[in-house]
This record gives C-alpha cells, structure tokens and sequence, in this order.
C-alpha cells in the first residue's frame, strides 16, 4: 500500500478533504494529512462548496478536519503519492516555498499526484503544468493555460490522467478521479 501526503488548509473543501482522506485509509493506504504552520492534532476549518444555479458555487461553513501529522516533519521522499484537494485553501498555500518545493518534488521524481478543483492553483505556481493536460474549477483555465499547461474543459464528473497527474473540476468527479488515483497507486 501507499504513502499518501495530504497537504490542506483552512478553507479546504470539505468533501474534497474528507473523502479522498477516508477513501484512501479505507483501501489500506496510510495518509498524512497536513498544514503549513500546524502539527498533528490541530485542526484546518473546511467549507462546502455547492453548485446552486449561481454564476459561481456558493459556499457554507463545513467541519473541523483534523491534522494527523506534522507538517514540520515531512520529508516528500518518504512519500510514494501526493494529494492537493481544492476550496480556497491553494490560493494561500502557494505562497508558501516550502509547500511548492513539496510539490515539485513529486512531479521531479515522478510519484502520483492527484488535484482537484482549485488545487490546480497549487501546481501552476509550483511550475508542474507545462506541457500538461489538467483539469480544474473553470475559473483556475486561466492559471492553468498562463502555467503552461492545456486546460481539460471536461465534464464536472469526470476526471483526466497525464502521466503522473490526475485531475479533476470539482468533488462529483470523486469516483472517477479517485479511481484514476488509485491505479497510478
């Protein structure tokens, strides 16, 4: 089984979060989840993101998402795969060097990567994109395209693979991107 880092923030879409983090430790794969500044124990506050018939999604107060590791303490090489889940969490974890270096290294050495929604915010400003096909929320083509990158305009419940990057647009593709994840695992 796998290694799985996790890395969150407040703001976090709660179900891009809390079932990736659960699918995963369900099939047997160890999971760390983590955030700049926090250790394991404390919590990152999430939000539910739902599409309403607005011009964007609208978004409601989720659940505290406990941390169960350090980020202090990770090591990416230690790490077989990387998960980068959505909300607003990414658009302040990107400015962070030690999150990006965190990112690159899974792209440099290879390992699974899987982003979705607005994780995609993450990977263009760690440089991950270029020459890659990546889906996402349709607001982030824009950072996707400036990175680099081909935005995959694709269904809401479905997911795209580009060699070691899964991507999806929002927590309806779950199945699918989760699916795709878990082959590359």
């Amino acid at each position: 089984m796998a290694r799985v880092l996790m890395i969150t923030g407040d703001y976090t879409e709660d179900y891009e979060t809390m079932v990736p983090f659960q699918t995963l430790l369900a099939c047997g794969h160890e999971v760390d989840a983590v955030c700049p500044g926090k250790a394991a124990g404390e919590t990152v506050k999430t939000a539910i993101h739902d599409f309403e018939g607005d011009q964007t999604y609208s978004e409601k107060p989720g659940h505290k998402f406990a941390l169960n590791a350090d980020f202090a303490a990770v090591d990416p090489a230690k790490y077989d795969a990387l998960v980068v889940p959505g909300g607003r969490a990414p658009e302040y974890l990107r400015l962070n060097e030690e999150v990006l270096a965190m990112v690159r290294h899974f792209f440099e050495t290879n390992k699974p990567v899987a982003a979705i929604c607005h994780g995609a915010q993450l990977l263009a400003a760690a440089g991950a994109l270029e020459g890659r096909q990546c889906s996402a929320y349709p607001a982030c083509a824009p950072e996707v395209k400036a990175a680099g990158g081909t935005y995959a305009d694709i269904e809401v419940t479905e997911a795209v693979t580009d060699g070691n990057l899964v991507t999806a647009p929002a927590w309806p593709a779950h199945p699918a991107w989760l699916r795709q994840f878990m082959a590359l695992l």
